[in-house]
């Protein structure tokens, strides 16, 4: 039988990269590309999080598509359209949440596409905005489904259609903090 360790570094196949935004600058409508250019310990070229003091948690922002329907669900709504929930990227069928490791001495990364490595940070708790976008209640609605984030460690292209793998780090890469998802303050 496996024990807990294992369990936790074992996905059941790659999940896929569904959309790509850009945010450049606070405030604007959140753009849709096909390929973007992703900077180790900056993020994604062309959104406002790049730019700057480079370092920082939360360089790129990822949301789960299969909480669109249940964040509609919630909200009342046929529909969320992911753009405005102004995650950088997209992905269906690997459990972000599960990709961050319960064990500090047994880091996990996300690889996007051939290039790309990220390390997730914590969650992306939605901000006061989406009370404008959505109305009353949709701060509450959307906790929990606002996605999570997570440092550049390689940087590269990444484009629409990408798969996206979990795998634990090699024993050289520095581990993330334990206590990552369980701060109340959130970088």
């Amino acid at each position: 039988m496996k024990d807990l360790r294992q369990l936790c570094a074992e996905f059941p196949h790659a999940g896929r990269l569904d959309a790509i935004w850009l945010r450049p600058v606070r405030g604007a409508a959140a753009l849709g590309v096909r390929d973007a250019i992703v900077e180790a310990g900056r993020g994604l070229q062309g959104d406002r999080a790049s730019h700057g003091r480079a370092g920082g948690k939360r360089q790129v922002t990822l949301l789960q598509s299969e909480h669109l329907p249940v964040i509609a669900m919630l909200l009342r709504r046929d529909a969320v359209d992911a753009a405005d929930l102004r995650r950088n990227l997209v992905v269906s069928g690997l459990n972000l949440l599960a990709a961050k490791s319960l064990f500090a001495d047994q880091p996990l990364r996300l690889a996007i596409g051939e290039e790309v490595e990220l390390e997730l940070t914590g969650p992306c708790e939605p901000c006061s905005r989406m009370e404008d976008r959505f109305g009353p209640g949709a701060y509450n609605a959307l906790r929990g489904h606002g996605g999570v984030t997570a440092r550049v460690l390689r940087g590269g292209r990444i484009s629409v259609g990408a798969s996206v793998v979990c795998r634990t780090a090699a024993r050289d890469d520095h581990a993330i903090a334990p206590d990552l998802f369980d701060s109340p303050a959130h970088s």
